[in-house]
């Protein structure tokens, strides 16, 4: 279907391969690890050399499963020669495994870039002092309903984008991620990261972010419902709406985005976070500058695994000279992670009193 001159299939939704993958070395034996770095790897082509992680029996049921080698320490690890480096390890850990990386390695570290801006600021001298060619993986930007998007918008079907908005009311299993249970950052720093650094990149930088972040009496998970205001002047109205406690079945539940511009609109449903980790498709509607209608974008795969091929294939091309710019680098990175902190900052300072009754 094409409206208004709009064609859905010629937008961009994958990134173009490496000629020649260099082997993958993963630091880390968790959930993710299994459930989507691995997933995306071997569906591209990549080679996978093995994996490390400090519980050995962990890292050989993973290996076993994927017929990879379970390496005994970090220096085995890091001496896989040409390997690219992948960091599935908490936050607290990257920069430890960084400092074990040779000189001029690539890496691919996981999001957070640290538990918070100060581990965030040591990562980034690290990587410049051993000048590390490093990435972070925010791999949202390169799921295929994203490159799509950002191709729309590019393609201008939706004019200037004034106005961004993210609703999310689900019940999500923070109990998969035991390191997460005792953590003091919890909801910004390991989820709403990824569509702070999304609005990053389709609007820039903010001006400041108002938000509050809280917990739940039903838990101890530290945080897990977000609101927040992302200040672009008089123009770009944005705003997140997060409530990861919305736990009274599928019916009323939501995960999705209204991009709203001055000639078109667009409308997203990330599908993963509904049921996850079994989720649902992804959704992708245009409402293209000069039509009269929303027109579905059929999308050729899905948040997971296909944004982790993609943010792979960057990095890989990116040190074969093949793509020229390395995207998230942990300079960029650093940015999304300062937003990250002001609007913890911002949710621990005291609200604008209002006036009393006179």
């Amino acid at each position: 279907m094409i409206e208004g001159g709009f064609d859905p299939a010629s937008l961009a939704q994958s990134w173009p391969k490496p000629s020649t993958p260099r082997p993958i070395v993963t630091f880390g034996a968790g959930s993710i690890v299994g459930d989507a770095h691995f997933p995306a790897y071997r569906k591209a082509g990549f080679p996978i050399a093995g994996l490390y992680d400090p519980d050995h029996a962990r890292a050989e049921k993973l290996a076993t499963q994927w017929g990879v080698t379970a390496f005994r320490s970090a220096e085995e690890a890091a001496a896989v020669k040409g390997a690219i480096f992948d960091l599935a390890t908490p936050p607290s850990r990257h920069a430890d495994v960084l400092k074990s990386l040779p000189d001029g390695a690539v890496a691919l570290i996981q999001k957070p870039m640290g538990s918070n801006l100060t581990e965030a600021t040591t990562i980034l001298e690290i990587c410049r002092a051993k000048k590390l060619q490093a990435a972070v993986n925010f791999q949202l930007r390169f799921a295929p309903m994203m490159l799509a998007l950002k191709d729309a918008i590019a393609k201008g079907w939706l004019g200037e984008i004034v106005d961004f908005d993210a609703w999310l009311a689900l019940a999500t299993p923070w109990e998969l991620w035991e390191f997460l249970l005792k953590a003091p950052r919890v909801e910004i720093a390991m989820h709403s990261i990824h569509y702070l650094d999304l609005i990053r990149q389709f609007l820039g930088d903010p001006q400041g972010v108002h938000a509050k972040t809280l917990g739940h009496p039903n838990h101890a998970v530290a945080q897990t419902r977000t609101s927040a205001i992302l200040c672009y002047g008089n123009t770009v109205r944005c705003a997140l709406s997060i409530n990861h406690d919305h736990k009274f079945g599928r019916r009323h539940q939501a995960c999705e985005f209204r991009i709203c511009g001055t000639e078109g609109a667009a409308y997203l449903k990330l599908g993963l976070n509904l049921d996850y980790p079994r989720g649902e498709p992804d959704v992708l509607e245009i409402y293209p500058k000069g039509g009269t209608d929303w027109v579905a974008v059929p999308l050729a795969g899905e948040w997971f695994p296909d944004a982790f091929v993609g943010r792979m294939a960057n990095v890989q091309r990116f040190a074969a000279g093949e793509d020229a710019t390395l995207i998230s680098p942990v300079e960029d990175a650093w940015s999304t992670m300062a937003l990250v902190e002001a609007a913890y900052q911002s949710s621990a300072a005291p609200a604008t009193p209002i006036a009393e009754r006179p």
